[in-house]
């Protein structure tokens, strides 16, 4: 959670009624297209970093950064919203509130954190009696005026199923006596039966770890940073054991920092690979090695995932960790074109490790086996000669695009999606690498630091790429090579029904396997 952003606060805000309701309709605008279907949005009012995600008793729980009084960033509260299977959600009222203190002259507003099911409410926090306790643990960040006064970690519990919660009396529960310590993630780690949490000093580029019986009284146990990507402040850390997917029974941990992007200014995320004893993480000799030592490993190439976290408490059945991340960019998040929401979540994604020839790397897919997909449109094979063909039909958003790419000759091949006239934006492979390019993708004029291309490092496999595609109306992720690497943007076109393209150039490049289907629900 950006502090530096409190400023903000003297900006003016839009005020809209603090009230949320589930399953309200929001009121129809020219903006409305821009709205994903299964990209989780609120009906209005922004939103940034995902929080407290959490499964209990069939439902998962979503809560996240909202603004109850405005579109832009300001008054952090926690938002909240559930799901039977992380496409289709029910917002539910505000779950914690900004609130003023005694002073009479500050606030603490609720910043970015996690949430826990404490079985048997060993913690004693929620009532006697309570089968289970739901716990959010989030950094309590008191603000006077625009100036940060103190971050520290404080709980809330609640003996509802998330419905209802009470702040806990003897907030906070951990502080370092700064204003930059943050974004606490907690799990519980069975082999010692405790929780960790891994909690950030953003300015310091470190990530601390404490432990803990009861989730009131904290230690702190070790220390990790100053390694990778320092370019930006540090936060959301996340810390989660992921297994290899062509070494079965075996796993690795990995640590998730919210920083910088390669292309400056801007936000990424990065991960480190490694072994944590209970007490320290420390980097596994098989940490992939970035291109270059200043930049940590990617996540996400595109400029639009950011602050993703992991579920805690997942069903059995569930044998990879789930993430969801804030699809937009801090360099243009408050001026998005949309009314009456402004920012979007990721689709829930499994995440597992690969072991290659890199070493140990992150593979990611999209977890969408709740929606029904209807093939539109499929070819076998098409080679295309420095020309371009369009799709004869169709497809309106949501779809997903399948596609095999063999360069052969060309200097370059792709896709143009959403094509409307002068309107397109551009999927790509020339020289080793997969480009996202947004440059003329619609309205790009609202801020001079969105239009842009990404890039991500790609090897051919076979001579050739595999690519999958989803576009959810203003949301574009990109898939390479079944998940090794992963491009998320932002687009805001006239048209989300405009025609897709198949292009090569500078010579002959083949187009293989190509499936594009209509995405509904079941």
């Amino acid at each position: 959670m950006k502090s530096y952003l409190v400023s903000a606060l003297a900006a003016a805000l839009i005020i809209m009624d603090s009230s949320v309701q589930a399953q309200s309709p929001a009121p129809a605008t020219s903006t409305e297209k821009y709205r994903p279907a299964f990209h989780f949005t609120p009906q209005k009012n922004w939103i940034n970093d995902p929080n407290g995600l959490v499964y209990y008793d069939g439902e998962y729980h979503l809560f996240y950064q909202y603004n109850p009084q405005g579109n832009r960033w300001g008054h952090m509260s926690w938002g909240h919203a559930v799901s039977k299977d992380l496409l289709h959600w029910n917002e539910l009222p505000v779950a914690l509130n900004e609130f003023a203190n005694p002073d009479g002259k500050s606030v603490t507003m609720i910043f970015s954190g996690s949430a826990v099911i404490d079985y048997g409410n060993t913690s004693k926090l929620c009532p006697t009696g309570t089968k289970d306790c739901m716990v959010a643990i989030y950094t309590s960040h008191v603000d006077e005026k625009g100036k940060a006064l103190a971050q520290h970690q404080s709980l809330a519990y609640s003996a509802d199923k998330g419905r209802t919660w009470q702040q806990y009396a003897k907030n906070p529960v951990l502080e370092l006596n700064t204003n930059e310590f943050r974004d606490p993630n907690v799990f519980w780690y069975e082999p010692q039966k405790k929780w960790v949490m891994a909690a950030v000093k953003p300015d310091e580029y470190s990530v601390l770890f404490f432990e803990s019986k009861d989730l009131k009284s904290w230690k702190q146990m070790s220390r990790f940073g100053k390694q990778g990507d320092q370019s930006k402040i540090w936060e959301c850390p996340s810390l989660i054991q992921v297994p290899i997917l062509n070494e079965p029974g075996k796993s690795r941990w990995v640590l998730f920092i919210s920083s910088g992007h390669r292309q400056k200014g801007y936000v990424g995320m990065q991960y480190f690979v490694g072994d944590f004893d209970g007490t320290n993480f420390k980097l596994d000799q098989e940490n992939p090695k970035p291109a270059s030592p200043e930049w940590g490993n990617v996540v996400d190439y595109g400029k639009d995932y950011y602050a993703a976290i992991p579920y805690n408490n997942l069903p059995a059945s569930q044998k990879r960790p789930v993430m969801i991340g804030w699809v937009n960019n801090w360099e243009y998040a408050n001026d998005l074109p949309t009314e009456p929401f402004k920012g979007a979540m990721s689709l829930p994604r499994e995440v597992a490790l690969k072991r290659t020839d890199e070493g140990l790397v992150l593979i990611q897919q999209p977890k969408i086996s709740g929606l029904r997909k209807q093939v539109r449109y499929q070819q076998k094979s098409l080679t295309l000669n420095t020309t371009s063909q369009v799709i004869p039909q169709t497809v309106a958003s949501p779809f997903e695009l399948e596609v095999t790419l063999v360069p052969g000759q060309a200097e370059s091949q792709g896709i143009r999606l959403y094509k409307n006239g002068s309107e397109e934006t551009i999927l790509s492979y020339q020289a080793g690498k997969i480009q996202l390019d947004r440059r003329t993708s619609g309205n790009v004029t609202f801020h001079q630091r969105f239009p842009s291309i990404e890039e991500a490092p790609v090897t051919l496999q076979n001579g050739a790429i595999k690519l999958r595609l989803i576009a959810d109306a203003s949301v574009l992720e990109v898939y390479v090579n079944d998940g090794k690497a992963v491009l998320t943007d932002l687009v805001f076109p006239e048209k989300t029904t405009g025609q897709l393209e198949l292009f090569t150039k500078g010579g002959t490049g083949e187009f293989k396997d190509l499936k594009i289907s209509s995405l509904t629900a079941k």
